[in-house]
């Protein structure tokens, strides 16, 4: 048969192609923008008949229904990057978190370590050939498609064609649920944020901006700093991408000429990444375009890739760093918030790129201003997503310092001089009370 017939023969509803779940199953979902809600409420409404799944992804946005009170017997949920909306289902023990890299998930489910049975996966309508492409979202996706048993897609004509290693084809997908709905979109600035907040994600973006020199590749996790970086940038030449996920705010510095990846020793010419987050702007200017090239996280994210990029800039946020240089990016205390993700991966790549520039940024409060995020010592329970000896650069409001290389002294002064004005003196007494200057 031709492959438009064989594809034909794939279509079904989404309550009949979730028949193919089993109980005991591990079911990937499709991440991010990306997650095909259809198929997912599909299976939560197989729930009394399914017992002992596991559900894995990384972040996602939607429901995430199959973690929500009464779903425990039928659905467990491993979280291997932590979203807002599995946050409280991990910390409350309904669902599980695996600390890990994002650039060692695809080997996880290559290897069988992590053995996929079912993907359910969102992409494109298939071109004249018979591929579908994975749209906003390649990342850990397409090495679980390639390992999982049943491979279930949701096919949506709104999702973009994304182009670079982010296709399937029709022969390697079991069932077809055709849709017609809008992919979801991440909003661009929280709606709580105040002005003052707004303020200082602005100067960090600012400072750290003076740090990049025309020429420079970017990586750029998520979140408001990044964002305000991206604001800083112009006036800037010559600037490239390679990161595991950009957002709305390169669009205008690509169309401004901020961003032209000519200057890139990677894939010049190519912003490289392996998901977006954003609204559908960012959708329709990432379909069909030469200029936006998708790859999966085992090659977007190993550091070895990531250092082949001269003057390569990491931007990551953290939520605390202590006086000696260690950083807490995936928890509060003890209660789980997110995860590794990229930071590490591309903290490590910059490190060994030629002018390369890693670069942790961090407003100098929490609170409403009530706690220092420069720290005597990490909060009870906090982990170490980055350690002190990979830490180089560090910005907040008040300025930038690297600690590379530095002693200990050296990098409590260096911290001091960066944290907010009123906990100084606090910080200065307890450094000097550990012999620490």
């Amino acid at each position: 048969m031709a492959w438009t017939e064989t594809y034909r023969s794939k279509v079904v509803s989404a309550d009949e192609a979730v028949k193919a779940i089993q109980s005991g199953d591990r079911i990937y979902i499709h991440p991010g923008c990306a997650v095909p809600e259809v198929l997912v409420d599909a299976m939560v409404r197989r729930s009394d008949e399914l017992e002992n799944c596991e559900v894995l992804h990384i972040l996602s946005l939607g429901k995430a229904a199959y973690v929500q009170p009464g779903m425990s017997k039928h659905f467990h949920h491993t979280a291997l990057f932590i979203g807002k909306n599995t946050r409280e289902a991990v910390n409350n023990g309904q669902a599980d978190f695996v600390p890990v890299f994002l650039s060692d998930i695809p080997g996880l489910f290559k290897s069988g370590e992590m053995k996929i049975d079912v993907a359910l996966i969102h992409v494109s309508p298939p071109d004249e050939h018979g591929f579908c492409s994975f749209g906003v979202g390649i990342e850990t996706t397409k090495a679980a498609t390639e390992v999982a048993r049943t491979v279930i897609a949701q096919v949506n004509p709104n999702m973009p064609r994304t182009l670079g290693d982010s296709f399937i084809h029709i022969s390697k997908i079991q069932k077809v649920v055709e849709i017609d709905v809008p992919i979801m979109e991440l909003p661009q600035v929280e709606p709580d944020t105040t002005e003052e907040e707004l303020q200082i994600f602005r100067k960090i973006g600012q400072n750290i901006s003076e740090l990049i020199e025309n020429g420079s590749t970017l990586q750029l996790g998520i979140g408001r700093i990044p964002d305000a970086v991206l604001m800083s940038l112009e006036g800037k030449k010559d600037l490239g991408v390679h990161s595991e996920m950009f957002s709305d705010g390169v669009i205008k510095l690509v169309e401004t000429g901020v961003i032209t990846n000519e200057k890139k020793t990677l894939h010049p010419g190519k912003m490289v990444a392996s998901f977006v987050l954003g609204s559908r702007k960012l959708f329709d200017f990432i379909h069909n375009n030469p200029i936006a090239e998708f790859h999966p996280s085992q090659y977007v994210n190993d550091p070895f890739v990531i250092s082949q990029n001269k003057k390569m800039i990491a931007i990551n946020s953290a939520l605390q760093i202590d006086l000696t240089g260690q950083v807490c990016a995936d928890s509060i205390g003890y209660n789980f918030y997110s995860g590794f993700g990229g930071q590490v991966d591309f903290i490590r790549g910059a490190a060994r790129s030629e002018g390369g520039k890693p670069i942790l940024a961090l407003p100098s409060t929490a609170r409403g201003g009530s706690v220092s995020r420069i720290a005597t010592h990490l909060a009870e329970g906090s982990g170490v997503t980055t350690s002190r000896g990979d830490v180089h650069y560090v910005a907040t409001e008040y300025g930038v310092v690297n600690l590379h290389g530095k002693a200990i002294s050296e990098r409590v002064k260096l911290l001091i001089s960066i944290s907010h004005l009123k906990f100084r003196d606090e910080l200065t007494a307890f450094a000097k009370k550990r012999c620490w200057i």
